[in-house]
């Protein structure tokens, strides 16, 4: 072999991809004092990327050379602002306790726009790597909506495996496309039972486009007095007249919710929704009630009988596709944690994922453990630590973890990070179909 052609052949080639290789044209962020909420001698930074998103990094004093790259739950409404990223930081700083180096975005825009917070978070990744440390392992967390955004992410962006591991946790992990589908269910049960979303005299529109076009507005305290007038919600149960009980435990037994949910669901199907017909399906009705057979009332007839019905439009039902709906082809190691009774997140939406998954070839590099919890933002420390870890032994060691096998170790790890625990190894979510009524579909 002629090692005088090796050289130059290996020169030449490295100055080839080097001169493929992008050039980053981000600004450096700015050292700045870490908030309390991370330990003593934690370094931090701050910025805002070329879109427009703010972000924040925050490095421990001992670090263990793995990034956590976060995407935050919501999607927030209005223009992003960088309390977001604090925020993700006090309520997450159990990723710097335990050694790694974490950054966080609060994407470029508020709403329901998955790809976009996708890429703002690929863009800070790549802020991380030249301004700030080398990881030597980086795990894509996705909360909430943004496990949404962390799979659509990991599907996405999959040239040099830039991620090494995904962790998605209290997971919206069924696809815009169905995910929404019993919000509009709510709208018309509602409206149905009260009458005054929107009151007779305010003027009528269709309930999927969340509130009127044309630049309407409701703030969630407005909304809140409707609820109360009708449900009584915000009053202590013995408060609440027999005709406000009896009409709040119907809408939660024909929607499949808890009572205390049902205000916070109706907000979301009210600025989401307005959010993502006048933002993102360019005024076309995404979601659809055709076919559903609601039950659970004293007259599941007359309630089927009065409820508007609405058919989704193919065009805006294909924008959502593209936008949330997931294909499952994720090449990196992926580990689901979900609460059993997640009342925002359907733990169903799991069994969702998990067929997508299959579908994509996927299935392998999934695992997907349970928690005895009804929390959706933070469950307990130890479970997160226990998440970690194991994902970093199933990337360095091929030590693909088991169900057991995590709640014995996040129970041994107890006695350092607290009580929390409560996996359930055996658990196994029923089908969507048993939470949502099926419907027909563009």
């Amino acid at each position: 072999m002629n090692t005088r052609l090796i050289v130059p052949f290996v020169f030449a080639a490295l100055l080839g991809a080097c001169a493929q290789a992008p050039v980053s044209t981000e600004a450096a962020p700015t050292a700045r004092a870490c908030p309390d909420s991370v330990p003593a001698g934690t370094r931090c930074w701050f910025g805002q990327d070329s879109a427009g998103a703010h972000y924040l990094i925050a490095m421990p004093a001992t670090w263990n050379g793995v990034l956590v790259l976060h995407a935050h739950g919501g999607p927030t409404l209005g223009a992003p602002k960088p309390e977001r990223a604090l925020e993700d930081l006090k309520r997450w700083n159990v990723w710097v306790r335990s050694g790694h180096l974490f950054a966080a975005s609060t994407f470029r825009q508020g709403g329901v726009e998955v790809r976009a917070a996708a890429e703002d978070t690929e863009r800070l990744r790549k802020i991380v790597l030249q301004h700030v440390a080398q990881p030597r392992r980086t795990i894509l967390h996705g909360q909430s909506w943004g496990a949404n955004v962390a799979a659509k992410g990991a599907e996405m962006f999959t040239a040099g495996k830039p991620y090494d591991a995904v962790l998605l946790t209290s997971g919206v992990l069924a696809g815009g496309s169905r995910a929404y589908d019993f919000r509009l269910d709510l709208r018309v049960v509602y409206q149905h039972y009260c009458k005054n979303h929107p009151r007779p005299d305010e003027p009528a529109y269709p309930l999927w486009m969340g509130l009127p076009a044309g630049g309407a507005s409701m703030t969630s305290q407005q909304l809140a007095v409707r609820t109360r007038e009708c449900l009584g919600i915000g009053l202590p149960a013995a408060q609440r007249t027999p005709e406000q009980a009896k009409k709040l435990a119907t809408i939660a037994k024909v929607i499949r919710i808890p009572e205390s949910s049902v205000q916070g669901h109706l907000n979301w199907a009210t600025g989401h929704f307005q959010d993502i017909v006048q933002n993102r399906t360019g005024g076309r009705n995404p979601f659809g009630n055709v076919g559903v057979r609601y039950t659970g009332s004293d007259d599941d007839a007359a309630l089927n009988a009065a409820v508007p019905r609405y058919r989704a439009d193919p065009q805006a039902v294909a924008r959502m596709v593209e936008d949330t709906d997931l294909t499952g082809r994720i090449p990196v190691p992926v580990l689901t944690l979900h609460a059993i009774s997640d009342a925002t997140a359907f733990v169903e939406m799991e069994a969702a994922f998990a067929e997508t998954m299959n579908r994509g070839g996927s299935a392998p590099r999934l695992v997907q453990v349970f928690a005895d919890h009804s929390e959706h933002s933070y469950l307990a420390d130890p479970i997160y630590v226990t998440l970690a870890e194991s994902l970093l032994g199933w990337v360095e060691r091929a030590e693909k973890p088991t169900p057991s096998g995590l709640a014995q170790r996040c129970q041994a790890l107890e006695a350092t990070w607290g009580p929390g625990c409560r996996m359930q190894p055996a658990y196994r979510p029923a089908s969507m179909d048993v939470r949502v009524p099926s419907r027909e579909r563009p």
